[in-house]
């Protein structure tokens, strides 16, 4: 398993981590996900570990902290051997300080999330959502504190706007903060939305990406194809309304050009749609999840080879999109086109009159 630097810190992380989203199975939307128990959650564990995939991502909110819950069941005796990923910020419930990041929300979440993981330390806590309700100063002070006193290691954010994200890391400068060094972001070969302003902001600013959702939703698995109906075990029968947007015929044309790349490499389109997310700048990891072992398995399968560039180009072009204000100038003018980093540039179109 390779293994990259989170950002620009020294924490080296595997190209591939675990998402226990589908862990403890409460509520509509993460009922829908999964609802694997303790037993079936360390089986699982299993096999990531052998398989060299170490980091275990998961949040608060997730089925109301079960998940945190049964992941740090799965890893009891090995937690040494782990890296334990969470957030928190998300509401958790309906009283005035459930929801947020104030100094006192992020102290109660990070006691609570300790407490129902099974640990003294957490090796990357992000923020969930940013808080447009507390000062930045007053949030960063309480991870800063967090940090010193070892219940936190390392520090992220997610979903993040680049304002959102260089004020903060503005200010964890200016007063000698702890900074954060991942961005916890929603990528995929049907949104890529990350690449117009937050990749640029990460090389910049050495923010890794972590990346959730790398099979846009579970519309990348190759069951969702054009002329055929919805499965009837998909997930999206239940959860569609609740992830990001996408339009059926772009989709399907992302998903005719990941089966003609899958034939080609003879892999599948599951590990073709995340292995283009692993050669793309900033990122440091993707986020897989599995309900069962034989997917946990397929996404294994995503490392250890790579897309020729006249692949990735194919993927490029299918699903490509014209980026919003202010960024399709930069995209479509040429002269525009030149200020742009060559390592994010999308594909050329032509030169507008």
């Amino acid at each position: 398993m390779e293994h990259r630097r989170l950002g620009t810190s020294g924490l080296m992380v595997p190209v591939l981590s675990f998402g226990a989203g589908t862990f403890g199975g409460r509520g509509p939307l993460f009922s829908g996900w999964g609802n694997t128990d303790a037993r079936e959650a360390r089986r699982l564990v299993d096999i990531c570990i052998e398989a060299g995939v170490t980091m275990f991502d998961t949040a608060d909110v997730y089925s109301q902290g079960a998940s945190e819950e049964v992941l740090g069941e799965a890893i009891r005796g090995r937690r040494d051997r782990v890296i334990v990923s969470t957030k928190a910020g998300l509401p958790m419930g309906d009283g005035p300080g459930d929801a947020g990041t104030s100094r006192a929300r992020l102290i109660t979440a990070v006691d609570d999330a300790l407490r129902r993981l099974g640990t003294d330390h957490i090796d990357l806590f992000q923020l969930h959502a940013f808080d447009a309700g507390t000062p930045v100063e007053e949030v960063l002070a309480a991870l800063d504190d967090l940090v010193r006193a070892g219940k936190v290691r390392y520090l992220g954010i997610s979903n993040f706007s680049g304002w959102q994200a260089m004020k903060s890391l503005a200010l964890a400068e200016r007063h000698g903060r702890t900074r954060y060094v991942a961005h916890q972001v929603y990528y995929s070969l049907i949104g890529r939305d990350y690449e117009w302003e937050l990749m640029p902001l990460g090389l910049d600013q050495g923010l890794g990406a972590l990346v959730w959702s790398p099979l846009g939703w579970g519309r990348l698995t190759g069951a969702v194809r054009r002329g055929r109906p919805l499965p009837e075990g998909s997930r999206l029968h239940s959860t569609a309304g609740f992830g990001p947007p996408v339009e059926d015929e772009y989709l399907y044309d992302v998903v005719d050009a990941l089966h003609e790349v899958a034939l080609e490499t003879g892999k599948a389109i599951p590990q073709v749609a995340i292995a283009w997310l692993l050669q793309r700048p900033t990122v440091s990891s993707v986020i897989i999840g599995a309900r069962t072992e034989e997917q946990l398995r397929q996404n294994l399968g995503s490392v250890g080879w790579s897309l020729t560039p006249d692949q990735v180009a194919r993927l490029d072009a299918a699903s490509h999109r014209t980026a919003p204000y202010p960024y399709f100038p930069y995209q479509r003018q040429e002269g525009f086109a030149r200020l742009s980093p060559p390592a994010v540039a999308p594909p050329a179109l032509p030169r507008e009159a």
